[in-house]
């Protein structure tokens, strides 16, 4: 399809005519006379989208100019969220933040050519975390938004339970990195017991109900997991290799890959999520599995909005996350550079694959699961449940998920 069918489609489709009309009922959120096309990206993203996209404009859209600046995932879905309307025009957010970001009128729901697109040239997992019902709101640009363990092959002799890669970190000095404060990363051990904690939320991005079952003698047995981590001489709370001091095992993600192996040096190895044992029972780990995306915000002129949405499309196909796997190590979502032998063969990738059979698919969550999660997380580490019985940890469970469900109803 050509930039004029294209063009004649993006005016003719009922999801576009309903970006601009909110658009213009927000008091406009770009003005017409503005060609600086601003992208938010990951720090390490910078200089890479900052050659792909000038590229693109100078030869498709030479009349605007792009700003290129440094805002991560998380930050960038906050930040929209306050200021719509100062925010980025594209901008990269993980599938977790969806919801909230459509209610926020923050996100242009793509029309049917892009959205046809979208469905064929991604795997189905990042298809389905980019739609809230029938509408598509985002390309997907990664499908490793996961994690798993790194470790020093020379400390960490086995790396298949938490027990042995405790023991053998305690014996060398060196610690073993899981955020517990997470909220992320410390479903592992209750999704591992056979918890469930998922969200509903209908296309105005509205959550509309929870399913919980923390209160129970699998979440139970998962905060005793918790615990007994927490209070080993070699446990540190974190997720970031980068920032890690001393560390022989860390639970990490593939946009950390290049700096594990910086890190790690000859001795760098990757697999995925130990298992775990309490009462003599033991489990797997289990995590999130997840997908990172490019939005489009809504936008009062016609030539910037389908100049940012063709932009979009272009920093989302195979050819830039192709560049972003050899830069940084990204695992890409389009299927053709999925099929591309260097992915194929990929450590960190082959570990999330791995994983990704104890993988449970990230929905959307309320900003108050994530601050009651980690809440709970640092009373864990601060040893609070320590002594407790089981029957005290079912009563703080039991807290913890009516919080949760007041996410909700409250």
């Amino acid at each position: 399809m050509n930039r004029i069918s294209r063009r004649e489609f993006l005016r003719g489709s009922a999801a576009s005519i309903a970006t601009l009309a909110l658009a213009g009922a927000m008091g406009g959120v770009a003005s017409a006379d503005d060609t600086t096309i601003t992208i938010w990206v990951a720090d390490n993203m910078v200089d890479l989208t900052t050659e792909y996209a000038t590229a693109y404009l100078e030869e498709n859209y030479p009349d605007f100019t792009i700003d290129v600046q440094a805002v991560g995932e998380g930050d960038a879905a906050s930040n929209m969220i306050t200021d719509v309307e100062g925010g980025a025009d594209i901008y990269t957010f993980a599938q977790d933040q969806k919801a909230r970001l459509v209610s926020a009128g923050a996100l242009s729901e793509l029309s049917d050519y892009y959205a046809e697109w979208v469905a064929e040239n991604n795997d189905a997992g990042s298809v389905a975390a980019v739609q809230n019902g029938e509408a598509t709101y985002a390309f997907p640009i990664t499908s490793d938004n996961g994690y798993f363990l790194y470790y020093d092959s020379s400390v960490v002799t086995d790396p298949t339970s938490v027990e042995a890669i405790l023991a053998d970190c305690e014996a060398a000095g060196k610690g073993f990195y899981f955020q517990i404060s997470g909220g992320w990363y410390n479903v592992a051990m209750f999704f591992g017991t056979g918890c469930t904690l998922t969200y509903e939320a209908d296309e105005s991005g509205t959550y509309t109900n929870c399913t919980i079952d923390y209160a129970s003698d699998a979440g139970v047995t998962a905060m005793k997991a918790l615990i007994s981590v927490a209070s080993s001489s070699a446990f540190y709370d974190g997720s970031s290799i980068g920032d890690a001091t001393n560390c022989a095992a860390i639970v990490d993600g593939t946009w950390d890959s290049s700096a594990a192996q910086e890190l790690f040096g000859e001795n760098y190895a990757c697999t995925k999520l130990p298992t775990f044992t309490v009462d003599d029972v033991t489990y797997q780990m289990n995590s999130f599995g997840g997908y990172k995306m490019l939005g489009v915000k809504p936008q009062t002129d016609e030539n910037k909005a389908l100049a940012c949405f063709d932009l979009a499309q272009y920093l989302a196909d195979a050819e830039v996350q192709l560049a972003r796997f050899e830069a940084e190590g990204w695992g890409p979502s389009n299927l053709t550079a999925q099929a591309d032998e260097a992915v194929q063969e990929n450590e960190a990738l082959t570990a999330l694959a791995e994983q990704s059979e104890f993988a449970i698919p990230q929905g959307d969550y309320p900003d108050d699961y994530w601050t009651v999660s980690e809440a709970l997380g640092k009373d864990i580490i601060a040893g609070t449940y320590n002594d407790y019985t089981d029957e005290q940890l079912l009563e703080v469970l039991t807290d913890f998920q009516a919080q949760c469900e007041a996410a909700v109803t409250g």
